[in-house]
């Protein structure tokens, strides 16, 4: 049932249709798509998505016309005509919902107004699938405008903007900002936060990334974020840790950049450190007791003797005893995790997906590096380092896509082997 009145639906009908064929000059343009993307705003949540159906399912390529401009161009292979027909029917199977997304793209906040209007349909494409067509469009179009080579690396410093700072504390997704004194404790002189940005997007974050400079390979983020930890002197750095990587919109989800950021961080701490030589991360894995619900018999199979629950209360971490004799099953059921569970033949962790895809390896496994009630609820406390060594990081996205190769140290090929 439509949400939107009659009357409502057919006057935005009328103002989709207009905006998709165009009519008048560029200015005319830019107010009917001012108009429509101001009513969108305006409407309800259920408004909102009637307006999507709209365009989704009223706007799409004429079957009639691409019916017409395949058989033209199939009668016209082989012969100098082809070419010419060829492009007719690319012309006759873009749909008018291109012109009419492109149209708010030319408006001064078009692009974070598409970027949002798509984190909306993609709540609505949960449970109607008939908007499918329009999101990939939509992510097509976005994909495009969002090109790695648009985007400005900028390193956030405690001197930026307060409006961008408190973005940061907004879109942090790994690790919660709890303070200014915390945010500012990671924007310090051993620390460093790089963001990717849009042009038409100057002051919103694509993806940001965090950094800290040390001297070892860090296995526990509370350490990491310890206010009162003294300031390590970054003149003895030998090593970044990336220990948060935040997306921070919605819509852009499916726009891969996070590759292209962790290269280009490495380029400049490289320039700015000469002394660093290894670059890895601490990172969660933040789908590890998901896994656990569905394959219960791992806890047993790693000799783990605990159920779920008190595991992820975290109470078993203050009995030394329970916690000496957890460590290793912990360690071989991460292991096997890591290397063993699959989704459609890809790693089945996310994080694991992101670093391996990007030519990681899988360096050490920690127990009890985070000791958060989130760290316990979604990874038991565990976390992984994963080491980019850039002389092996090509090799290593070759093998992963080629055969789909979990590439790890010797130590976490033992664990999963023990499993």
């Amino acid at each position: 049932m439509n949400a939107l009145p009659v009357r409502e639906r057919t006057r935005l009908l009328t103002q989709l249709r207009d905006c998709a064929e165009g009519l008048g000059g560029e200015v005319s343009a830019r107010s009917r798509a001012a108009r429509l993307g101001e009513t969108y705003l305006q409407l309800s949540e259920s408004g909102r998505h009637d307006f999507l159906r709209l365009i989704a399912l009223e706007f799409g390529p004429e079957p009639a016309r691409v019916a017409a401009a395949h058989a033209a161009w199939q009668a016209a292979i082989g012969t100098p005509a082809q070419w010419d027909a060829e492009a007719e029917l690319r012309t006759a199977m873009r749909s008018a919902r291109v012109r009419i997304l492109t149209q708010f793209n030319a408006l001064p906040q078009g692009v974070k107004f598409l970027v949002d209007l798509r984190a909306d349909l993609l709540g609505f494409l949960e449970h109607d699938p008939e908007l499918a067509t329009l999101d990939r469009e939509l992510e097509a179009r976005l994909t495009a405008w969002f090109d790695v080579g648009f985007l400005e690396l900028q390193r956030i410093t405690w001197n930026s903007p307060a409006a961008l700072l408190e973005k940061l504390i907004q879109y942090e997704a790994v690790h919660e900002i709890r303070s200014w004194t915390d945010l500012k404790n990671r924007l310090d002189s051993d620390r460093r936060l790089y963001a990717f940005f849009h042009p038409r997007m100057p002051q919103e974050p694509l993806i940001f990334v965090e950094v800290a400079l040390t001297d070892h390979l860090a296995d526990s983020v509370q350490a990491l974020l310890d206010e009162s930890a003294p300031l390590f002197d970054v003149r003895q750095a030998d090593t970044a840790i990336f220990y948060s990587i935040s997306n921070t919109q919605a819509g852009l989800r499916g726009v891969s950049f996070g590759n292209f950021l962790l290269k280009r961080v490495v380029d400049d701490l490289q320039r700015d450190f000469p002394r660093l030589k290894t670059f890895a991360t601490l990172s969660p894995l933040p789908q590890l007791v998901g896994w656990l619900k569905r394959n219960p018999e791992a806890l047993k199979e790693a000799g783990i003797d605990l159920d779920l629950a008190a595991l992820t209360a975290g109470d078993w971490v203050g009995e030394r005893e329970t916690a000496r004799q957890l460590r290793e099953p912990l360690l071989k059921l991460a292991a096997r995790y890591l290397v063993h569970a699959k989704s459609r033949d890809r790693p089945f962790d996310p994080v694991a997906r992101f670093h391996l895809g990007n030519g990681a390896r899988i360096e050490r496994i920690n127990p009890l590096a985070d000791i958060s009630a989130k760290g316990f609820k979604q990874s038991l406390g565990l976390m992984v380092n994963y080491l980019y060594e850039p002389k092996d990081i090509e090799d290593n996205v070759e093998a992963h896509i080629r055969d789909g190769s979990i590439i790890t140290s010797a130590a976490v090929r033992r664990l999963a082997r023990q499993t």
